[in-house]
């Protein structure tokens, strides 16, 4: 095989040209592993993910009218939006990231033409390596530099994230997107998901990153376990506030001494997920 053939930026712009007959350009963003904090950012927490080789592209070219028109690679799923239809609204499908980034960036004052996008990923789906994440931020990153919007990574990661809040109905913290846009080749990135200040944690170049798959398919959009964490970890603040003062305004705010002290206030299951979380924070420190 001729090695251009090998190399993905060539494949994904070759078809785009078969298929749309213009020559587009190519965006990217990273899959991400989380090294520690599980669940914490949410809370106001701490977090530590590295960026990933894998990775979603996507090739796009601005069309004359208000369309936008995504198509997998090989044309497996095709869907499409008028930017002047009216309120656009999720159909519980993998378009729903690729048309919530674009109704945010909308909503955030960005007029957006319309665009021709091809989309190709290597971020195992379903495999909690943030495929969604990775699909939202390099979309805005096209739908952006088509449309002549300027936009900085914290910008583009808090979109990503208000995207998959509202539009997917996924009510996930920050650490994904962030690491999607931000992330810092050979480094992790210990986020402080309260200010979004980030710093990047040299890996040691001799160690490797063993991603092991547990044959458990991992789903966040719509997902009710997801959510009902972060309800329980609310409850908890709210049951816990009147007595720790109202400058908790999350698990991060809390010691565990302070809700060792207050454990008669939640249900079991409320007080093991809050100790989880300020647990987490300690580690991740």
């Amino acid at each position: 095989m001729h090695p251009a053939a090998l190399d993905p930026v060539a494949e994904i712009v070759a078809d785009f040209r078969a298929t749309f007959g213009r020559t587009p350009r190519v965006f990217r963003a990273p899959g991400r592993v989380n090294l520690i904090g599980e669940h914490t950012d949410y809370n106001d927490g701490f977090v530590m993910p590295a960026a990933l080789e894998f990775d979603t592209k996507v090739a796009i070219a601005p069309r004359p009218d208000r369309l936008v028109v995504v198509r997998t690679r090989r044309g497996e799923e095709t869907a499409s939006l008028d930017l002047d239809a009216g309120s656009i609204r999720p159909t519980g499908t993998w378009s729903d990231y690729v048309f919530g980034v674009a109704r945010m960036l909308e909503a955030a004052g960005h007029r957006l033409t319309g665009a021709d996008l091809t989309i190709t990923s290597t971020v195992p789906v379903g495999s909690g390596l943030s495929s969604s994440a990775a699909l939202e931020v390099a979309t805005v990153g096209a739908l952006a530099a088509v449309s002549g919007v300027a936009l900085a990574p914290i910008e583009t990661a808090k979109l990503c994230q208000k995207a998959e809040n509202e539009h997917v109905g996924m009510r996930c913290g920050i650490m994904d997107q962030y690491a999607a846009a931000c992330g810092v080749a050979g480094h992790a990135l210990m986020i402080d998901c309260r200010s979004l200040e980030a710093r990047p944690v040299a890996i040691d170049p001799t160690c490797r990153i063993v991603v092991a798959n547990s044959m458990v398919h991992h789903v966040l959009a719509g997902g009710d376990d997801y959510n009902a964490r972060r309800r329980s970890c609310e409850e908890g603040v709210r049951r816990l506030r009147p007595v720790l003062g109202e400058s908790v305004r999350a698990l991060r705010d809390v010691s565990l001494a302070a809700l060792a002290a207050h454990r008669d206030l939640l249900d079991d299951v409320t007080f093991r997920r809050c100790r989880h979380i300020v647990a987490e924070n300690d580690r991740v420190l």
